[in-house]
């Protein structure tokens, strides 16, 4: 009996001593989170509040980040021009003006054309590679190696898939229309499109409207449908061309101050990383889905959708992978990267040709067909 009421001593005992366990560890966990900083960043982005969609990414990733953290980390949007211009995100994050930005890489190859190698790049990526390459195929590491220069971390942080070639004034038939013509385009594309004749303009969204009407451009890209109807595009060039050979699939990126994201405590930096990667997906299905309505309004106010002509793809393929060998030349992190990057991209199509291509290839066919 002894051994009895001693065994039930110790079943009790060790009953009530696992619940007090179970019940320290749900007590725990409040304390755990309560022990977290509450943290609140300031992010600047590259673009005006009205292109919903893109912009927007940066509201889907702070609202995300607010959830996961119930409050705790909190980030606060301002447009560009609110806080600092477009083109200066960056230098503000360097300095710490704004602990994280929400722009496009390109927009800074003024500094080093590598800037434009995490993002897209002409006869590059498409949207689903581009993904593939950044997060498993090393392209994360190999640039925010490069960032790490200028104090920087890179959160991928939205896509577009591939863009439209443009608003032209006037049909563009061969490489040689395109010589003089005064063009709104942005990076490694201006200095392509330099090389066929074109003079190109850096200029921020909402200054293209602008310069369209007042004819200190005569045609301008930038992004699709969607966006492009919005701003209003159509009322002033009529030729809109297909594809940007640029932006196959635009990676627009969260940048970070380095210090103050190795900073963070190990459950906000998982946090942080799961909402830009929400928010990159998020935004690529947004516009797959407003640019296919977009794109039939357009039709439908009289816009003349247009190839671009071969001869221009040609001979923009050639000036492209010149400009590539030039920049491996002279820029020592832009020789780092791009051979892992041409890589990735040559054997990444020969697998796309298999299924993919044949796959879109015959479905496009057959429903154009009535079937």
């Amino acid at each position: 009996m002894t051994d009895i009421l001693n065994r039930r001593n110790f079943l009790t005992k060790g009953a009530l001593g696992g619940a007090a366990a179970v019940a320290g560890a749900s007590l725990a966990a409040p304390a755990i989170a309560q022990e977290l900083p509450t943290l609140k960043w300031r992010l600047t982005s590259g673009f005006p509040n009205n292109l919903d969609t893109i912009y927007g990414g940066a509201v889907v990733m702070a609202e995300a980040l607010s959830k996961m953290t119930e409050g705790k980390f909190q980030i606060q949007v301002f447009q560009a021009g609110e806080l600092v211009p477009g083109p200066q995100a960056i230098d503000a994050v360097q300095s710490n003006t704004v602990e994280i930005a929400h722009t496009c890489g390109y927009y800074f190859t003024g500094k080093n054309p590598t800037f434009a190698i995490g993002s897209t790049i002409p006869f590059g990526l498409n949207a689903r590679q581009q993904n593939a390459w950044l997060y498993h195929g090393g392209g994360n590491e190999l640039y925010d190696e490069f960032l790490s220069e200028y104090g920087i971390v890179g959160k991928p942080g939205g896509g577009t898939g591939a863009q439209m070639g443009g608003w032209f004034r006037n049909e563009i038939k061969s490489v040689d229309d395109l010589k003089g013509i005064k063009m709104r385009i942005a990076g490694v594309a201006g200095e392509v499109m330099s090389r066929l004749g074109v003079v190109p303009q850096q200029l921020p969204g909402g200054d293209i409207y602008p310069a369209l009407e007042r004819g200190t451009i005569d045609a301008a890209e930038w992004v699709g449908p969607y966006d492009d109807e919005r701003l209003g595009f159509y009322q002033i060039a009529p030729y809109y061309y297909y594809p940007a050979y640029w932006e196959g699939g635009l990676t627009i990126h969260f940048f970070i101050n380095k210090a103050q994201y190795e900073a963070l405590p190990e459950a906000y930096k998982v946090a942080l990383d799961t909402a830009c990667k929400a928010a990159n997906i998020n935004m690529q299905a947004l516009y797959d889905v407003k640019n296919t309505a977009a794109i039939r309004s357009l039709v439908g106010k009289g816009v003349n959708l247009r190839p671009m002509p071969r001869d221009v793809m040609d001979a923009a393929y050639k000036a492209t992978f010149e400009l590539y060998a030039e920049y491996s030349e002279k820029h020592p992190a832009w020789a780092k990267i791009y051979p892992a990057w041409k890589k990735f991209r040559d054997e990444s199509f020969e697998w796309f040709r298999v299924a993919e291509y044949s796959y879109d290839s015959y479905m496009y066919a057959a429903q154009a067909s009535g079937k």
